[in-house]
């Protein structure tokens, strides 16, 4: 299909712009959203949207990016403004490569670089000879777009932005179907990214990336120059990143100016202004009942019972201060296990030529809380099955110690989720002694509350899907918990329930996180895979730290492995 060629628009000529979202109002059947509320979005803002599951995140992208309208109200976004959205649900991929593949789906520039090479291959066919001064025609159109448009850097930074979000050479020259999902979820990032449009819509974008390539993007949105919204499960990636905050409360948009932290302690401090005006103004009206309670019947006070019932009318009622309501739940403790919880003795393990452990040996004592990090292929994934005993090592052994009960959370164990049952069949036949008040206060700590406890299984998302997981593995914790990236799909309320519920927890931890919040609050023991290790004949040896992961970003001076300063 034809590109219509359309004059240069680079980013720093295009005049200023603005959205804004003026008295919109939105609702679904019973559900409202939005009543009468505005916010904008100014040039080269970076903004956080945050607000409860189900509160209206994702419809106000939607309509940003014109693919839905407000009931009532105006969305306005200027003419030719370009909008870049990465949502969750990315659609099919398949049979080109990925770099082939991010450069396709990357809006202009990417059509205009696949319509040169069809009409490079058009230009040596001999059978379309008879089209050829049409062919050179448009040739030249495109050429001219393509470079004005700066495209013969566009395979340049495809590249760069794929090695940022963790590809290696081989995996951007291979096949994109041969790729999972998580990985194609990068794919499609690293399009919206190339494109380079002058609002960037992300929705949780840091849910399928490891530590280092989140560290880069942080870095690349943080210099990016157009405006950037987005909805994101990572606090310090938005304390790093927005300058401001709109916060979806109860139908309106609240602003609140500087980075996540700062929205906290101003919400705080707004609700305690609210509750206190709210408490006070109580107190007087309930002064005032009681006067015109007493003396209604007094003749003598008749005049001033009628003043204060007139002044009762016109008193303008403060609405009670709203609250989220965060439903707290105190795990039980495991029973104790022995001081040996695991030894691994000599371990190797590899896939064909990639040797990722070589002669590994760990030990895991009771109350100790690893956690791994690495580069992507380094290992980490591998370590956790091999310690749950989902994988087999090639040499070497792995020994769990006495009184162990293991809880391995993984991405597959969604898939051993019963779809014929709701969320509340589900708990209750996993624990079926317990009352139904126990079970629906476990299930709002995991945030299943009012009808949700009734959705079938089936239909929840890969988010509701984990949560319901860990809210069963964790009612009756095992002594050992391992855990493959287990705040993936959690919002920060739930994570901070988790980390925080956690943090009471005696038993033995190793797990697998990108989350710095779960890794600082959790982590005492700390496993490096070293940057390189299983690329190669030889893997390098991990490193063991005997502290914090606090303790290791001060001894390192980074964050994560590889990414040191």
């Amino acid at each position: 299909m034809s590109v219509p060629i359309q004059p240069p628009t680079r980013q720093e000529h295009r005049s200023p712009l603005m959205i804004n979202l003026t008295n919109i109002s939105k609702r679904y059947g019973r559900q409202i959203l939005f009543v009468e509320t505005s916010f904008q979005l100014n040039p080269g803002e970076k903004v956080g949207l945050v607000g409860p599951n189900g509160s209206g995140k994702t419809t106000v992208f939607r309509m940003i990016a014109r693919e839905e309208v407000p009931d009532e109200g105006v969305v306005s976004v200027p003419r030719r403004t370009t909008i870049g959205y990465f949502r969750q649900d990315i659609g099919e991929m398949a049979g080109g490569s990925v770099l082939d593949e991010t450069i396709a789906g990357s809006g202009e520039l990417g059509e205009l670089h696949h319509e040169l090479k069809d009409l490079e291959l058009a230009m040596g066919d001999p059978e379309r000879a008879g089209e050829m001064e049409k062919i050179l025609h448009r040739f030249g159109e495109v050429l001219d777009a393509y470079q004005s448009h700066g495209g013969y850097d566009l395979e340049a930074r495809a590249r760069e932005v794929l090695q940022g979000l963790g590809f290696d050479a081989d995996q951007i020259d291979g096949d994109v179907g041969a790729l999972s999902g998580g990985w194609k979820m990068r794919i499609g990032m690293a399009r919206v990214l190339l494109a380079r449009p002058d609002v960037l819509l992300m929705d949780e974008p840091t849910n399928h990336l490891d530590i280092e390539s989140i560290l880069w993007l942080e870095k690349f949105i943080k210099d990016y120059p157009g405006a950037v919204l987005l909805t994101c499960h990572d606090k310090d990636f938005m304390n790093r990143i927005v300058s401001r905050i709109v916060d979806i409360d109860g139908g309106e948009f609240l602003a609140y100016t500087g980075n996540y932290d700062d929205f906290v302690l101003q919400r705080t401090i707004a609700e305690a202004n609210r509750e206190a005006t709210f408490a006070r103004q109580q107190s007087m009206l309930a002064k005032e009942r009681r006067f015109i309670e007493r003396f209604s019947t007094h003749a003598s006070k008749a005049a001033q019972v009628q003043s204060r019932v007139k002044k009762l009318d016109k008193i303008e009622l403060v609405e009670p201060p709203r609250r989220r309501r965060v439903v707290e739940f105190h795990f039980r403790q495991p029973r104790r296990s022995g001081d040996q919880v695991a030894e691994l003795t000599s371990l190797s393990k590899a896939y064909g030529r990639r040797v990722v452990y070589d002669d590994f040996s760990l030990k895991i004592r009771r109350t100790e809380r690893w956690c791994v990090l690495g580069c992507n292929g380094a290992g980490k994934t591998t370590l956790l099955k091999l310690v749950a005993g989902t994988l087999a090592p090639d040499t070497g052994s792995v020994r769990l110690g006495a009184n162990l009960k293991v809880g391995y959370f993984a991405q597959q164990s969604l898939e051993q989720l019963n779809p014929a049952l709701t969320v509340y069949e589900h708990v209750q036949q996993a624990f079926p002694i317990e009352n139904r008040g126990v079970l629906c206060n476990l299930l709002g700590a995991f945030q299943f509350c009012g009808d949700d406890v009734e959705k079938p299984i089936r239909i929840l998302s890969g988010e509701e899907k984990s949560r319901l997981v860990l809210a069963v593995m964790l009612f009756d914790p095992p002594n050992f918990l391992i855990l493959d990236e287990p705040t993936n799909h959690l919002d920060l309320e739930t994570k901070e329930m988790l980390v925080a519920s956690l943090c009471n927890f005696e038993g033995t931890m190793l797990f697998v996180s990108h989350d710095r919040t779960f890794l600082r609050g959790l982590s005492n023991r700390v496993l490096e895979l070293q940057p390189g290790s299983g690329d190669g004949a030889t893997a390098r040896p991990p490193v063991i730290y005997d502290g914090s992961y606090n303790e290791f970003v001060v001894r390192t001076g980074g964050e994560a492995a590889g990414v040191h300063g």
